[in-house]
């Protein structure tokens, strides 16, 4: 359940409430540097780690201090207290008092082997890389004073949940940073949530077959902490594959107290089931999407596939029934899958969506909003599944039934390439849920939102578990009632309200970054290669869902294809096809002479044919910047210098000669502050569009009440 939140205080994108969180973020991400983030978070968490833990150790040690005949040198005086052990060489004290010392870097990995030495839980699960040269060690000095300005393990501080908060907004704020990747180890928090509150996981075996960095675990026992229910109630299985996301995980169960078997170490759930024999009550996931290397091939006859082997270049369906294998006879399970899981036209993963229909496992089906994700601007959808549906507990019997729920069109937008669930949204998918499932609910079905549907209907749609199949259309307007429209009108101008005062903040925000920094003065300016300013990307779509197809143009310059062409032009098979991310530079090699580049603007990630050029901005260089520079016609005119072939319309300009050519741009400091500006800029537009979509529905909600008033006077 979300806490109080201070009236001083903001939210963030990742759900965390902002204060001291937001300002220590700040400083640690300017200290990073040209470390990639990827890597960074390891140094922050694992320092964040050390502190709380030494914090914890230092309160117990002086309170044994003061007894008179207690000996704080005793371990056992702390393992009482569930406190770790921690040796003199890797106290805080000892680390703050030789943060400047240029051998910082091995006294920090001193102190993570000697932890790991003295307790054994936390073997091989910190990090012991802080020495390595690539680490600047004066940074680093001055991460551990930062670190060491707030109490994070003192009884004070855990009562607060300082170090929880901290951890989870670090991890927000890394898997944002690092975009795709960031997916990888982080479900963004509201999303956690909303499984959580969904399948309510009292007391019993929970279970996450991927769980990431453990957010599932955590939300379960904070459900179960505000709902006056017992910690000891729950116990915690779960499994990871990737390592360092496995050591993340241990240390976020760890500091928090929070004993769970999470495997020795990390292992594929495919091919090393390390809870062959659970059978779970809860099951919370968020399986990475569409995976088709998870080397199916090795495990055609495994006994988890009671309804049929999984296809071989698609692990979604391996996930749903690994999960349900592991569910107990009165399990619940939630869990996000891709939204092409949903009616994707394979006949074997049809035929596993039959069969679940018709053993009734299909509880609730929830498509989400797109951008909620890092790890991709593809919507995902919540399936619920169950054992029994018959009348248990307070359930109602709701055997050869199934809930459809729409909330796509639900959330709010952070920035451009993010959305988030409102805690009001997060309300209203839950209570529908729950009024529909309980015993004496008073559900009923919403057109455009929610319906009822029997299993005979899904079998009449060929097993589509899309939402939009079932649910009524919004017919028109006149037929809402006024209380209804009166909800809506309210809700528009609080949300209308909300991106005005953003965009007046991000305004005065921008005015101050320009003056600050004297942006209107002419900065200096710096020749480089374009090698060193782009690099070439590599990514190609796979087996990935098909996202917008482009086309780049000598006139109209980057645009979708479909509004180029009345027909699609693409080939059948666009696996070879480059993925483009927004700001990425996009050429035609064979018309770049005649100014056929441009910028991705118009969508956070899309494809390309293969003949085209795709190359990304390195890190430090303003994006924006670039991409204008190389749309200008002195640019233009040096592109014909390198385009070769006799035939005109056939010249083609090669990557190679395109990144040798020069660029005059600002020295990096202005191009950073250039960076801040126009990601501000882009904010305000995404807001500015939100504003303009706002005052369009309310005219239609005032159209709409007063029709709603007309038929009243009938």
């Amino acid at each position: 359940m979300p806490r109080t939140k201070n009236k001083d205080s903001a939210k963030n994108s990742n759900g965390a409430t902002l204060g001291f969180e937001e300002k220590m973020w700040k400083a640690a991400d300017k200290m990073r540097g040209n470390i990639d983030a990827s890597e960074y978070k390891h140094v922050v968490l694992g320092l964040i780690f050390l502190k709380y833990i030494s914090d914890a150790f230092q309160e117990r040690y002086d309170a044994l201090k003061a007894e008179e005949f207690a000996d704080p040198e005793d371990r056992d005086e702390y393992s009482a207290f569930n406190v770790f052990w921690v040796p003199k060489e890797a106290r805080w004290a000892h680390l703050q008092a030789n943060a400047k010392q240029p051998t910082i870097g091995k006294i920090v990995d001193d102190a993570m082997v000697a932890i790991e030495r003295e307790n054994p839980t936390l073997r091989g699960v910190l990090p012991k890389d802080y020495g390595r040269p690539q680490l600047d060690k004066h940074r680093l000095g001055e991460l551990i004073d930062l670190i060491g300005t707030i109490g994070l393990g003192d009884a004070e501080s855990r009562s607060g949940d300082v170090l929880g908060r901290v951890y989870e907004y670090f991890l927000g704020q890394f898997a944002s940073v690092e975009g795709k990747g960031g997916g990888e180890f982080y479900t963004p928090r509201s999303v956690v949530q909303l499984l959580v509150e969904m399948i309510e996981p009292y007391k019993g075996r929970v279970y996450d077959p991927c769980c990431g960095s453990g957010g599932m675990f955590v939300q379960s026992e904070k459900f179960v902490e505000a709902h006056g229910g017992r910690i000891g109630d729950l116990s915690i299985y779960g499994q990871e594959s990737n390592h360092t996301t496995w050591r993340l995980c241990k240390m976020n169960l760890a500091i928090r107290g929070i004993e769970g078997n999470i495997g020795e170490k990390d292992a594929d759930t495919f091919h090393k089931d390390q809870h062959k024999d659970l059978k779970a009550d809860f099951i919370l996931a968020n399986p990475p999407f569409n995976v088709s290397d998870w080397g199916g091939d090795r495990v055609r006859d495994d006994v988890r596939w009671k309804f049929g082997a999984p296809p071989e270049g698609n692990a979604n369906f391996a996930w749903v029934q690994h999960i349900i294998h592991h569910l107990a006879p009165n399990g619940i399970a939630g869990f996000v899958l891709s939204e092409v899981a949903l009616s994707s036209g394979s006949g074997t993963e049809n035929a596993i969506r039959q069969k679940i229909v018709e053993s009734d496992l299909l509880d609730c089906i929830v498509t989400l909003p797109e951008k909620l994700f890092y790890t991709t601007p593809i919507p995902a959808s919540l399936w619920f599944l169950t054992r029994n549906k018959d009348r248990h507990e307070k359930c109602r019997n709701r055997q050869q039934q199934t809930l459809f729920i729409d909330a796509s069109k639900l959330g709010k937008e952070i920035t451009r390439t993010h959305r988030e669930l409102t805690q009001e949204d997060l309300s209203l998918i839950v209570e529908v849920y729950h009024s529909w499932r309980t015993e004496g609910g008073d559900y009923r079905d919403v057109s455009g939102f929610c319906k009822s549907v029997s299993n005979e209907d899904i079998e009449k749609h060929e097993f589509n578990f899309q939402p939009a199949a079932y649910i009524d259309p919004i017919s028109a307007i006149h037929n809402l009632s006024q209380k209804e429209v009166e909800t809506d009108i309210g809700h528009n101008f609080a949300s209308a309200n909300h991106s005005i005062n953003l965009m007046a903040e991000l305004i005065s925000n921008l005015n101050l970054l320009a003056e600050s920094n004297n942006v209107h003065k002419m900065p200096k300016l710096k020749i480089w290669k374009l090698s060193d300013v782009l690099e070439k990307s590599t990514e190609r779509l796979g087996s990935g869902q098909e996202p917008e197809i482009l086309t780049c143009t000598e006139t109209a310059g980057l645009v979708f294809q479909r509004e180029r062409f009345a027909k699609r032009v693409a080939t059948s098979d666009t696996s070879k096809y480059k993925i483009v991310r927004r700001t990425d530079i996009v050429y035609n090699p064979y018309l770049l002479w005649l100014s056929a580049i441009d910028q991705c603007w118009i969508t956070d990630v899309g494809i390309t044919s293969p003949a085209y050029e795709v190359l990304r901005v390195k890190e430090g260089f303003d994006p924006a910047l670039v991409g204008f520079i190389l749309r200008t016609k002195e640019m233009i005119a040096r592109y014909k210098g390198i385009s070769i072939g006799t035939v005109q319309r056939r010249r083609r300009a090669p990557v190679e000669k395109f990144l040798e050519l020069d660029i005059a741009l600002p020295e990096m400091e202005f191009q950073r502050v250039s960076k801040l500006i126009s990601m501000g800029v882009q904010d305000l537009a995404a807001q500015s569009r939100d504003v303009n979509r706002l005052m369009m529905k309310l005219q239609k909600d005032f159209a709409g009440l007063w029709l709603s008033n007309f038929k009243l006077l009938e």
